[in-house]
């Protein structure tokens, strides 16, 4: 279960690194906006591009985030489902017992005196 548990885990991280990859590489279509409202052209077809046209970053990018929303979600469904939460400490062995400060009686609790100024000497 638990090489399962790190499979996930990589694969959640390449999947989020490529979603980013993708995600920058490709020219945003809002960028030539101004081109268009200056030409007169009102249409949102002709700001945002045309619907049906993606390309292979488009469609990378899609499986990519898909592919970070399972392993996502499969960390989720793992995680919910263990009896073990956190750091368990239950097993662990001392191999000698802790040692403790001997109790005196005659430990100076006072706060330190500050030390005496040294005379500065004026020419």
């Amino acid at each position: 279960m638990e090489a399962f548990k790190t499979v996930i885990w990589i694969v959640n991280i390449i999947s989020a690194l490529a979603v980013i990859v993708l995600v920058l590489l490709q020219h945003g279509k809002g960028a030539d906006a101004g081109a268009t409202f200056g030409s007169g052209s009102g249409s949102a077809q002709g700001v945002f591009g045309s619907g049906g046209n993606a390309n292979f970053l488009t469609r990378s990018t899609a499986i990519a985030a898909t592919v970070f929303f399972a392993t996502c979600m499969a960390m989720v469904y793992i995680h919910s489902n263990t009896t073990r939460h956190g750091l368990d400490f239950s097993t662990v062995q001392q191999s000698q017992p802790a040692q403790t400060a001997p109790a005196s009686s005659n430990i100076n609790t006072a706060p330190a005196a500050p030390a005496p100024a040294s005379p500065r000497s004026s020419k």
